[in-house]
């Protein structure tokens, strides 16, 4: 196979914040060939003309398309091939060169991978970690953290790793590995491993590049064996994840894991008691940190009341929720799900670098593709193999058989009397002549020169029955092999079969799935909050017992609150909101809208008069300022609010102020003939001159 060129000879090495893999070197001094960061963002113009000013202005030109291929090609992204990052790839080959059936030192690991990883130990040393957690290639020893706690691993002198048996199997050969220079050129690490077995859908893998993101979730073991076997079949097959945590996931929008695909997770909850619910699996991406974290916020918000909380998670999830006096657990669980961490929501997206014309690019495909082009390119592993092993098998019948001929034929009695080299050659080339028809293939000088290294110790113990029987050994794996090779499929689903059977055992799904009903926050919160308002200040708030007490509310309900410059504004109930000062009056809008009446009347800025109106409130935006005068900086005078159409008054009485000129200063005005409009109509004048105070008559 042809060598493939070291990325890093034509790429610049700039720093990133990854998941898997952070550190820095030295920024980019040349221009990059990568096609990939191109298709990214937009083309790149001419490079400018160089002048006395700027020298370095062409070098610098193209640093961010160089910096975007860089962290996408060899950071954040895994390759199809392996499914591997850069630095898990480094990692397992630096295991395999020191594979010795031993546990090594995970810094003696972390410290040879520089070696290949020129990007400091801390980002080796948590892709490491990270790769024995999960412990399908890496066999850990030691503290190597906890997933569901959060806790983490050990220094990397106090812990030890070595390859798992499965990753020796499915990753490693030599003579099937394409290799190439290491940053330094001072030694061979693989373009990619040989992996037969898709990697990345048994691991998952997340990642954060320039302009893209990839997030592949994991999947259960014998689920891919199966699908594998099923497309070599030809078979049609769905694969979903498997999360290591459990839990129980809604994939009804998983869309083969492209993007634009939902996943939602809860935790698996039981009521223990009447005053006790136990979480005993968690949704993928949390810790049992993480999720008493977000219980505990909204616990503190109010969203929820509970009295505390215990951990008990060792090797198994156990968290206790302890409820207060009267509370119900069925409640509680939809709360938690609404209000917490007890259910998320995750956005897979599945890119991964692909080789394109020669040409390493990212893509986008879903995790079936990836499943079906990975088992392809394990069937073109296993031919290769076959072919290698077949070569090997009739190279070692040609050598065996010409042993036999050379010592059974007593050939080896024609050189005693050869004085040179070339006559030596020349007399068991002469000897080997009667029985080369019995061989399959020409003898050449250096098969020759093999049969003169054969020792006479072992030509005297030389056993004709073994021989025999090694030869017939070699030619039944001869014809094994090369039946393998013209059934090659069944080859493949057999060995996948036999790696389930090997290594399947005990890996049962821990993720169930079923259709998660969507549960609205309004139907399970809980009115367990007090409002308050300091008219003076102008705020609403949360138990404010120092203030007036409104009424009691939930956390997720908007207050309504009107002004005495004839304005409204709606605000979401919080611990303390600004709404503004001269606050006449404020209510909680009910979950299904504002279905009460108002009446009020304003004494307008622009022309003076005073008017009256009827209306609902409608609907309307959070934080927005409603005008109910026809112009701004008006007053209000008189507000009622009902929700019954009959209580509403029929009349108010007038009191004008003593300034003015009109000759009736106190009066009743009838309300009747007033019609239900929008709170922005201007409404009925009621008098040209300034009002003192209006009163329900």
């Amino acid at each position: 196979m042809p060598k493939r060129n070291d990325p890093k000879d034509d790429q610049p090495q700039l720093p990133l914040n990854s998941n898997a893999d952070a550190g820095g070197v030295i920024p980019p001094a040349g221009p990059s060939d990568s096609a990939e960061a191109t298709e990214l963002v937009a083309a790149e113009p001419e490079a400018p003309k160089t002048n006395d000013h700027a020298p370095l202005a062409a070098s610098y030109k193209s640093w961010f398309l160089e910096y975007a291929s860089y962290v996408i090609l060899d950071r954040a992204v895994p390759h199809i091939d392996d499914g591997l990052k850069p630095v898990q790839r480094r990692i397992l080959h630096t295991f395999w060169e020191q594979d010795d059936g031993r546990f090594h030192k995970v810094a003696n690991i972390v410290g040879a991978c520089m070696r290949y990883h020129p990007h400091g130990d801390a980002s080796i040393g948590a892709a490491l970690v990270g790769m024995g957690q999960r412990g399908y290639l890496v066999e850990p020893q030691g503290n190597f953290g906890n997933l569901l706690t959060g806790d983490d691993a050990a220094a990397p002198r106090y812990i030890e790793a070595r390859l798992t048996p499965f990753a020796r199997e499915v990753l490693f050969n030599p003579k099937t590995t394409v290799w190439q220079s290491s940053y330094d050129g001072r030694a061979k690490e693989p373009v990619t491993l040989p992996a037969k077995f898709p990697i990345v859908l048994l691991d998952g893998a997340e990642g954060i590049a320039v302009g893209l993101s990839t997030k592949i979730l994991p999947h259960n073991f014998n689920d891919i064996c199966r699908c594998a076997i099923n497309h070599l079949q030809g078979k049609r097959f769905k694969l979903v994840p498997d999360f290591p945590s459990g839990g129980i996931a809604d994939f009804a929008d998983y869309n083969d894991g492209e993007r634009g695909a939902k996943v939602k997770i809860r935790a698996k909850m039981e009521a223990r008691g009447k005053y006790q619910i136990a979480i005993t699996e968690l949704p993928y991406g949390t810790t049992t940190t993480s999720l008493i974290e977000s219980i505990l916020a909204a616990n503190a918000k109010g969203k929820i009341k509970i009295k505390h909380v215990d951990d008990n998670t060792s090797e198994s999830v156990e968290i206790l929720v302890h409820l207060p006096q009267g509370a119900e657990a069925d409640k509680l669980i939809n709360q938690l799900y609404v209000f917490t961490d007890c259910q998320v929501s995750l956005s897979p997206a599945a890119c991964v670098i692909d080789t394109i014309d020669g040409q390493d690019k990212p893509v986008f495909l879903g995790v079936s593709e990836i499943l079906r082009r990975s088992v392809d390119k394990t069937v073109q592993l296993l031919k290769q193999e076959l072919e290698i092993k077949l070569g090997e098998l009739e190279q070692q019948w040609h050598w065996d058989s010409l042993e036999r001929i050379f010592i059974e034929e007593r050939i080896y009695r024609r050189i005693e009397q050869s004085k040179t080299w070339e006559s030596v050659l020349a007399e068991i080339h002469e000897g080997l002549k009667p029985f080369v028809k019995k061989l399959r293939r020409a003898i050449t000088d250096e098969d020759v020169t093999r049969l003169t290294e054969i020792r006479i110790k072992r030509i005297s113990a030389y056993n004709r029955f073994k021989a025999d029987e090694a030869i017939k050994a070699i030619e039944a794996d001869i014809k094994q092999t090369k039946h393998d090779l013209a059934h090659l499929t069944e080859f493949a689903i057999k060995w996948f079969e036999t790696l389930q059977e090997k290594y399947g055992k005990g890996r049962k799904r821990r993720t169930t799935y079923d259709e998660i009903e969507q549960i609205s926050a309004a139907q399970v919160v809980v009115a367990n909050q007090k409002l308050y308002v300091n008219r003076e200040e102008g705020f609403v708030g949360l138990n404010w017992r120092q203030h007036e007490f409104i009424t009691e509310c939930t956390i997720l309900d908007d207050v309504v609150c009107f002004m005495g410059d004839a304005t409204c504004k709606v605000v979401k109930v919080a611990d303390k909101v600004f709404v503004g000062k001269d606050i006449r009056h404020l209510h909680v809008i009910p979950k299904d809208g504002d279905d009460r009446f108002y009446t009020v009347v304003y004494q307008d800025k622009e022309s003076g008069k005073a008017f009256a109106k009827r209306f609902q409130l409608g609907g309307t935006t959070r934080e927005k300022v409603y005008n109910l005068a026809a112009s701004e900086g008006s007053k209000l005078v008189f507000f009622d609010e009902t929700k019954n159409k009959e209580s509403m008054p029929a009349k108010i009485r007038v009191q004008l102020s003593g300034r003015c000129s009109a000759r009736v200063k106190d009066f009743e005005f009838d309300l009747k003939e007033l019609t239900i409009g929008s709170r922005g109509a201007k409404g009925v004048t009621v008098t040209q001159y300034p009002i003192k105070d209006v009163t329900r008559a």
